[in-house]
């Protein structure tokens, strides 16, 4: 089975640099990001509407091209998190982790038995519709499965020290958008709460030697995270870059 680069990366201390997907799912695609430097893409199935089908399509065009491609699922659900590690997703960030209990609960449906209860299924797009030893596929399915615990609210920031801790739990991602949503200032990103969360996520992560992950939609917000200690950075996202790009362009062109 193929290995993440992204994951031995980011568990030997590197960074690891790629953008999230919510809107744009042409075929080329995933070749477009590789091209641009891009390892991985990071794909919300959570608000995008984005199907199973065309996640699996997504995930074979990846296929050959060393692009990793992570999902956040629809809904966190066991039945929404196996299935997408079947179809070919090699990284899993769920949303509004809120506990330890909960944290070990995620780990153990990336992980087959007997350290969790992933269903069996071999001879797919998983594992490349290839035979082999289904106990050595069972290990690589497990060390390359890259699992995010999404750090976006209140009660998430308290215990995100306890959510850290967990084995299997490889990064904290800061989801600051909801952070500021559940502390009840929406928006408010330059706030001390929302400064004093992203410096703790940071700290924690290096505690217990796992990554702060985080996704910046502007180039100074990134090279900030970066300076305070994140290492692994989705730089915006699919419809954002496009529109960034295009409006820069037209009001060039629009000056006299």
């Amino acid at each position: 089975m193929r290995n993440n680069p992204v994951k031995e990366t980011l568990a030997a201390g590197g960074k690891a640099y790629g953008t999230m997907v919510f809107e744009f799912l042409s075929p080329g695609l995933p070749t477009a990001l590789a091209a641009a430097g891009a390892q991985y893409a990071l794909y919300d199935m959570e608000h995008s509407g984005f199907t199973m089908d065309e996640m699996k399509q997504q995930f074979a065009y990846c296929r050959g091209i060393g692009l990793i491609p992570i999902v956040r699922p629809p809904a966190k659900t066991y039945a929404a998190a196996s299935l997408l590690l079947d179809l070919g997703a090699m990284g899993l960030m769920f949303q509004m982790v809120e506990s330890k209990a909960e944290a070990e609960e995620l780990v153990r449906w990336t992980r087959y038995p007997p350290v969790g209860v992933r269903g069996a299924m071999f001879g797919g797009a998983h594992d490349d519709y290839a035979g082999g030893d289904l106990a050595a596929k069972m290990r690589a399915a497990d060390a390359r499965t890259l699992v995010l615990a999404m750090i976006e609210t209140r009660k998430g920031v308290e215990n995100m020290d306890e959510i850290l801790s967990v084995p299997g739990i490889d990064a904290g991602h800061l989801g600051q958008f909801d952070l500021s949503l559940s502390l009840g200032i929406p928006g408010q990103f330059d706030s001390p709460q929302i400064q004093g969360a992203i410096d703790n996520l940071v700290a924690s992560a290096k505690r217990h030697g796992k990554t702060a992950a985080c996704m910046a939609p502007t180039l100074d917000l990134a090279k900030d995270w970066q300076t305070r200690g994140f290492r692994m950075i989705s730089y915006s996202y699919d419809t954002g870059l496009m529109q960034d790009s295009l409006r820069r362009g037209l009001n060039a062109l629009r000056k006299p």
